[in-house]
């Protein structure tokens, strides 16, 4: 039997042990492979991602009541606003048909915080609280009209206990909050009235009731702790 030379041998070996060695084209094959898989899962990840964002965006939208273009929707607008007081809570309902620049305003106010902390720095008895800016004298100019108010005829619009602000032009930063306590028909060329009380009378009239300076000013500080809006009560 003829022996194998050693240097065959070796190289015998060295054929049966050395890796087999892939094509480029199986190269190629396998790297657009996971090229793909890779893009589909970036694909996939985008679309949900895009599509929780929509629903998160159409959801903040239909609570804030804002279409498409930025606007509120008159039907999504909250119809009432629960006014905290320091003495008990005033509930009111907004006339968005009859005031809705006005109810627009007031609303926007109340999601900034605009009424945190406010005091109701005017109590007129039989007249109007007034809460908002300082300095403006609205009421007190109205007070000799308030004192003859039951000589004159009893207009709906101003009955007692209605929610409105002074017709005054001022920049958007300002709002003055009135609370009728009576009838007051001789306010309609002074307030606009955007809501009436349904909830709270009796907090009102407590309000109406504390001590006051000549001026007009509560002598015990009460304020509004904050608003809530609210689709109903």
């Amino acid at each position: 039997m003829a022996r194998i030379k050693p240097q065959a041998l070796l190289l015998q070996s060295k054929k049966k042990k050395g890796p087999t060695r892939m094509s480029i084209t199986t190269i190629i094959t396998c790297n657009l492979v996971v090229i793909l898989v890779l893009f589909s899962l970036f694909a996939t990840y985008k679309y949900c991602y895009q599509r929780t964002n929509k629903q998160s965006e159409a959801s903040l939208n239909t609570y804030e009541g804002i279409d498409a273009f930025g606007n509120r929707k008159k039907a999504d607008l909250p119809s009432f606003a629960i006014i905290n007081t320091s003495k008990g809570s005033i509930t009111v309902e907004l006339n968005k048909e009859a005031s809705p620049e006005t109810v627009d305003k007031f609303l926007d106010l109340c999601e900034k915080g605009y009424f945190k902390g406010m005091l109701f720095h005017r109590v007129i008895k039989n007249y109007v609280i007034q809460g908002g800016d300082q300095g403006h004298g609205a009421a007190e100019d109205w007070t000799l009209k308030g004192k003859s108010q039951n000589q004159l005829s009893t207009s709906p619009k101003h009955e007692a206990f209605m929610l409105g602000t002074s017709k005054t032009k001022r920049s958007n930063d300002h709002f003055e909050l009135f609370i009728t306590t009576a009838p007051i028909p001789d306010l309609s060329d002074k307030l606009i009235v955007f809501g009436r009380v349904v909830k709270g009378e009796d907090v009102v009239q407590e309000i109406e009731e504390v001590d006051t300076d000549e001026h007009y000013r509560p002598k015990s500080p009460i304020g509004i702790i904050n608003v809530e809006l609210t689709h109903q009560t």
